[in-house]
């Protein structure tokens, strides 16, 4: 099991929001107990930077960070998110590292186009 502290995005509405979670020690003890289950790592996700830092050197599993800082031994994002596939939402600790969404929007607005006008399926894409 790899196990999960901090915000959990299926608690979003029950822990107040897209909120940075703060109990440094209630996070070390969720961590440690996590671990203790038997976890092979451990998410940490929107802690504050020296939180994860102290969390990672206190265990022995590895720890993957997503809003956590760079002390974690691991990083993740969501692909849809560092494609820039999605649109509104921006926190902190993400970086798009491309605009696909509105590659995406160009090409399918292409595709209907063609269509519409005739021009696509043409000879080269039909079979005989």
């Amino acid at each position: 099991v790899m196990a999960h502290v901090g915000l959990r995005p299926q608690s979003v509405h029950k822990l107040g929001g897209m909120k940075v979670q703060r109990d440094a020690d209630r996070l070390l003890a969720d961590a440690k107990a996590a671990e203790e289950a038997g976890a092979f790592a451990i998410v940490l996700e929107l802690i504050p930077r020296d939180v994860a830092k102290t969390i990672t050197a206190e265990l022995k599993i590895p720890t993957i960070g997503i809003g956590a800082g760079p002390e974690c031994d691991g990083q993740v994002l969501v692909g849809y998110d560092l494609l820039g596939l999605t649109e509104g939402f921006h926190p902190k600790f993400l970086k798009r590292y491309a605009d696909l969404r509105s590659a995406a929007i160009t090409a399918v607005e292409r595709y209907a186009s063609e269509v519409r006008e005739g021009l696509f399926p043409d000879e080269a894409h039909s079979h005989k």
